[in-house]
């Protein structure tokens, strides 16, 4: 009679703690992390302006400040002033040696002249031969000194262009004295404030996009032939007392090296030596977490 009272009161706690046991069966567990990017200065200088805050959301291309860059901005109207001075001096070809030409056109029309006259026997030929030197002599001289403008125009150019090159180097230092954001996410960690100096690679905040989080979980060699990337799977995560909260997620990454059992991360067998690691990419509702613990189920 005693034997069977006993069993009475172990039959309701067996099947608890079976129902219990199933509840908390899963095929890997990990914890959810995300691409976190640090943006640092790019210049160096005091930071005048820097709107972020922990927990802002930002969209990428949003100006959030910018370090100050007044001495770049001197800087840039004295090379350009350079720049204006140098080209300047340019020689303008066509008008200095527009008086060569008349004189050449001129000369031209003698040596026409003389040579009817010549044809007529009015001139001598010593006369066309001497026009005909003359003519040669400023074709010469104009060839002599367009070749010594144009050399003098090259110059002039190159030293504008170098100038032009430097004004471009100007211009990116410019560009990178405003801070941009790179990516649409979360603000997680601000390392800088307002009125501070900053100098080129500080860290100024940390953001990652919060949409979606891989869950870093790992697996036995004997699970690695039931996955494959693309697969879907179950997520959990704990939601109050033995409940959870189940999303559906898309298996991302397997890695192809086994490596330790991390000694906080439970696996499916405890006596595993080496595991696999894999990422679970879910579509986060708000709930997910950075370093949120979380299990994953595939098996039927």
């Amino acid at each position: 009679m005693k034997k069977i009272k006993l069993l009475y009161f172990l039959i309701p706690a067996i099947f608890m703690f079976s129902c219990n046991n199933k509840e908390n069966d899963f095929d890997a567990s990990g914890s959810f992390e995300a691409v976190e990017t640090i943006l640092s200065a790019e210049a160096n200088g005091q930071i005048l302006q820097l709107n972020v805050e922990e927990g802002q959301q930002l969209e990428a291309g949003q100006k959030v400040g910018f370090i100050d860059s007044t001495q770049l901005a001197i800087n840039k109207m004295q090379l350009r002033q350079n720049e204006k001075a140098i080209l300047s001096g340019r020689p303008q070809i066509q008008i200095q040696t527009e008086s060569l030409k008349r004189q050449l056109d001129n000369a031209v029309l003698d040596r026409n002249r003389t040579e009817k006259l010549v044809k007529g026997g009015v001139a001598s030929q010593k006369q066309l031969d001497d026009i005909n030197s003359k003519v040669a002599a400023l074709q010469a001289q104009i060839k002599a000194q367009k070749s010594s403008l144009e050399t003098t125009t090259e110059n002039l150019t190159q030293q504008g262009n170098t100038v032009g090159v430097q004004l471009k180097g100007i211009e990116d230092q410019l560009n990178k004295s405003m801070i941009v954001n790179p990516i649409k996410g979360t603000v997680l960690t601000k390392y800088a404030e307002q009125y501070e100096m900053a100098v080129i690679g500080k860290p100024l905040y940390k953001i990652a996009n919060l949409e979606t989080l891989d869950l870093r979980a790992y697996i036995t060699g004997t699970q690695l032939p039931q996955i494959k990337i693309g697969q879907q799977v179950k997520v959990r995560i704990d939601e109050g007392e033995k409940k959870y909260k189940e999303y559906q997620g898309t298996i991302a990454w397997i890695s192809d090296k086994s490596e330790f059992s991390p000694k906080t991360i439970p696996t499916k067998d405890e006596r595993a030596n080496l595991v696999y690691a894999i990422k679970v990419r879910v579509k986060n509702d708000g709930y997910l977490k950075i370093g949120m613990y979380g299990e994953v189920l595939w098996s039927k």
